[in-house]
């Protein structure tokens, strides 16, 4: 059907993009180039010219139809279909009117016409008058005989319509009350399957918990670090919603229903930013308002997306943390010290450990973490000053919006720079959903000139469908110094229900150019890194001897260790202490701050309802942006005039020197800026 249009469903192939070939007299392929290709063989070589043909013909009729089509993807196929047939139904009901009322007039003044000549052929006139009377009288009769013929057709046109239009109304009726009870028999499943979830965690064994972890150190649901976007991208997917807390009456933050919803606030959103800025410098805020206990039927979510393609699906904000991608990108330093203790170490192996501990650090703050953040705006900034209380100043800035990218630059006066720029990839696999950050890390110490480089694992989203959503990170990390050419291979294991191991596991080598290992890392992501220092020797067969298991212990040192959460953090979406303070209003930030984003801090307030419109606001000034922009490049396209795309506004496009890739990096300004607390520069996006 033409709802159908909008979507697929796996094994198909687009018409408009298929390969058709012909093999041999019976056999023939049609293909979409890629992973799904059908071999179809014909009775004989006619039937197959038959197949071919037809096939041929609904691929350029699928064409034509893809060059037609507009580019809006605002109202989905089914609704316009609905509103056309109510509309031709509506039509065709006052046609049928009206032929009726045509067909009651006509017999009426046909017969009044019938009885006026009667009459005058009952008088006595002159003969030539007679015989005009009769001619009158003979075309009148053919005209009532026509006139009978076409009533009787409009009768029969009157009674099979309105047959065969309570038949359809019937089917429409069936079909309807069938989507009914299937949508019943799916919210029922839905909420059976929730209930048995319930049970079986409650009849479950939970190992001890650790403190301020809120009894779930070992839940295998944690989100990836850098989860996909869920406006107009292209590379959108349904996150579950996370477990909702009560409220409890802690730390002054008990919410009447009139607090959440925000109708009884007349105070503007400016005001109250004003508001939280005044105390910022002085102390960082430990709380956040906590998150509301609002119900969300995702089965009510998901039937209004039927037949709409996932990337026009307007999410609402319940399944966000208040926090943007930007955000989410800066707390990969949360634990920093690791880099200020590696730029002291003098051996560059022992620094390279410090470096992979610092690489598995980035991955702790998903573990409690089932909500996604909010996508950025392009041209959104994120800046974290911390230079005097922890030696290191770092900016974000969303530089593209198709594929999604964000440039990260941090510097530290502790003897390092932090540099990265990561575009999310995605591939769906059916059961679960496959995350490749794509972009190179780099990391570079300035007392030594140690430079190296990585990139981030692949995160697996289980459970996408049904069940309980869990994160895991499987893959193995390359850590190389480009000045040395020590190396550090890092294997992050995936979770195996039947393996004995640990989950989250990690182990790793840090070797020297020649390939000899010198130190071996062991730990979880999700917890900590150990270091053991190898013991270099040669046994019997001239292979590199392992540390037994007491001399490794001897040696062990403990890299990192993840810091435990906040009190009540479970009510704050799982945040950590840096988490909190992030989206604290400052002065003096840019105006394209994350912290200035409105949606995401009406969100913050518990203003869900307001967040939400907000959102869908920012979103369409976003797409008229960038419809404008569009069309001023085929303006210069056209006048043959140059036409500069976009471009960041303080990061530039370079070719790295070490990687050889193009990558954006930051090109200085900001800090000035916000110095002179000139912004003349910074678009309006908000």
């Amino acid at each position: 059907s033409k709802a159908e249009m909008g979507h697929t469903c796996r094994g198909t192939i687009n018409l408009a993009t298929a390969n058709i070939t012909v093999e041999d007299s019976c056999n023939f392929i049609i293909s979409n180039g890629g992973a799904q290709t059908y071999h179809l063989k014909a009775s004989s070589e006619v039937e197959r010219q038959r197949w071919v043909t037809a096939l041929e013909l609904a691929k350029a009729k699928a064409v034509k139809m893809l060059e037609e089509s507009d580019d809006s993807g605002d109202e989905s196929v089914s609704q316009t279909d609905k509103t056309e047939l109510q509309n031709t139904l509506r039509i065709l009901s006052s046609k049928v009117e009206d032929l009726s009322t045509c067909n009651d007039l006509i017999a009426k003044h046909g017969t009044a016409l019938q009885r006026s000549l009667s009459e005058l052929e009952a008088l006595r006139l002159p003969p030539e008058s007679t015989d005009k009377i009769k001619q009158v009288n003979e075309r009148a009769t053919l005209f009532r005989i026509t006139s009978n013929a076409m009533i009787n057709a409009c009768r029969d046109f009157m009674l099979l319509a309105q047959t065969h239009g309570k038949k359809w109304q019937k089917s429409l009726q069936q079909e309807r009350d069938q989507r009914i009870r299937l949508e019943e028999t799916l919210e029922q499943l839905a909420k059976q399957h929730n209930h048995l979830e319930r049970a079986f965690r409650g009849a479950t064994v939970l190992p001890a918990s650790t403190p301020g972890t809120g009894g779930s150190g070992k839940d295998l649901c944690c989100p990836a670090k850098g989860d996909l976007s869920d406006e107009d991208d292209d590379n959108n997917e349904f996150f579950d919603a996370p477990e909702i807390f009560p409220m409890p009456d802690v730390m002054g933050h008990k919410r009447t229903g009139s607090n959440i919803s925000g109708t009884s606030s007349d105070i503007s959103l400016d005001e109250q930013y004003k508001h939280q800025v005044e105390d910022t410098k002085k102390e960082k805020r430990t709380r956040i308002p906590y998150k509301p206990n609002y119900s969300l039927n995702l089965w009510s979510i998901m039937k209004n997306c039927i037949g709409k393609e996932l990337s026009k699906i307007p999410m609402p904000v319940n399944f966000n943390e208040p926090l943007s991608m930007l955000q989410r990108l800066t707390e990969d330093l949360e634990y920093h010290e690791l880099l200020d203790r590696a730029a002291r170490c003098e051996s560059s192996l022992e620094q390279l450990c410090y470096v992979a501990a610092f690489t598995v650090s980035s991955y702790s703050t998903t573990v409690f973490r089932t909500s996604k953040p909010f996508n950025p705006l392009l041209g959104e900034t994120f800046e974290l000053d911390r230079l005097e209380e922890n030696g290191y100043r770092s900016l974000c800035e969303q530089v593209s919006h198709h594929p999604p990218a964000a440039a990260h630059h941090a510097d530290s006066k502790n003897g390092w720079t932090l540099r990265q720029e990561i575009k999310i990839t995605s591939k769906f696999r059916g059961k679960y959903l496959s995350i490749m950050p794509l972009g190179t890390i780099h990391c570079v110490f300035h007392s030594s000139g140690n430079h190296y480089t990585w990139k981030k694992v692949t995160t697996t989203v289980h459970n996408i469908i049904v069940g309980k959503l869990w994160i895991d990170q499987s893959g193995e990390i390359e850590i190389v110094n480009h000045k040395t050419g020590d190396k550090c291979i890092l294997k992050f294991v995936p979770y195996s229900y039947f393996s004995r191991d640990v989950a989250r596991k990690v182990t790793g080598e840090v070797m020297d150019p020649s390939g000899k290992v010198h130190f071996a890392l062991l730990g979880t992501w999700d917890e900590k890194m150990d270091c053991y220092k190898v013991q270099l020797g040669t046994g019997d067969n001239g292979a590199e001897a392992r540390p037994r298991a007491h001399e490794a212990e001897d040696s062990r040192v403990l890299l990192w260790k993840r810091n435990p959460l906040p009190k009540y953090a479970e009510n704050m979406y799982y945040f950590s202490e840096l988490a909190l303070t992030l989206n604290a209003p400052e002065n003096g930030t840019a105006p394209t701050d994350s912290r200035r984003r409105p949606d995401q801090r009406l969100m913050e307030n518990g203003r869900w309802d307001e967040a939400n419109a907000e959102k869908q606001r920012l979103e369409e000034k976003q797409r008229l942006s960038r419809k404008r922009r569009e069309a001023e490049a085929a303006r210069a396209s056209e006048d043959g005039t140059p036409c500069d795309p976009y471009k960041p506004l303080w990061f530039e496009r370079r070719k790295d020197p070490v990687t050889q890739e193009l990558a954006h990096v930051y090109k200085g300004g900001y800090w000035e800026s916000k110095e002179k607390q000139d912004w003349s520069l910074c678009p309006d996006i908000f």
